[in-house]
């Protein structure tokens, strides 16, 4: 990348007014985003929700918001994911049932699209419903935007956040807890 333009970046990123609405940080027992102590950290999500049409995330705790993030989706984000390919973040009920600490991504949650419903009606339309959607961070050389990556929807159909917003979730959800993606 240039120097201009990451100059312009920089500038773009630390004087400039940030969007009303994009701060969505949730305090946890008193701790912001990016200050989880030891006590915070044993509190884990129970249940994860995203809102699309808000680009918002929220982790739960038997109902209550523990952590709120401002997410960019997929390149194409209206609508349920129907094939492989069509850049769509996937809507319904899921389940994060993996870790990857070696993403390219800066660690990256899979989520359990498709289901059965997902793959039956990517079968009646002859395609593949497509795989691998995941919660991520940014890839090395995306790294350096930090929250300027969420002012475009980018990803393939997966949700990404920060890398420091990455190890925050990384260590508040556990493997099989539900995520509902909402339109």
């Amino acid at each position: 990348m240039n120097l201009w333009l990451f100059c312009l970046l920089f500038f773009v990123f630390y004087f400039l007014p940030v969007p009303a609405g994009t701060h969505l940080f949730y305090p946890i027992n008193g701790h912001i985003n990016g200050t989880v102590n030891a006590e915070a950290a044993s509190i884990k999500a129970d249940k994860v929700v995203v809102i699309k049409n808000k680009r918002a995330m929220f982790l739960l705790r038997n109902g209550e918001i523990l952590r709120a993030y401002r997410v960019a989706l997929g390149q194409n984000p209206v609508g349920h994911k129907i094939k492989y390919g069509d850049k769509r973040t996937p809507e319904g009920r899921y389940y994060l049932d993996a870790k990857n600490p070696n993403s390219s991504f800066h660690l990256s949650i899979r989520i359990s699209y498709p289901n059965q419903s997902d793959i039956d009606n990517a079968r009646r339309l002859g395609v593949s419903p497509g795989h691998s959607i995941m919660i991520h961070g940014l890839s090395e050389e995306m790294a350096m935007l930090g929250n300027l990556h969420r002012y475009k929807d980018w990803t393939e159909g997966c949700i990404a956040v920060t890398n420091s917003e990455m190890e925050e979730i990384w260590q508040l959800i556990e493997e099989g807890i539900p995520i509902k993606i909402k339109p």
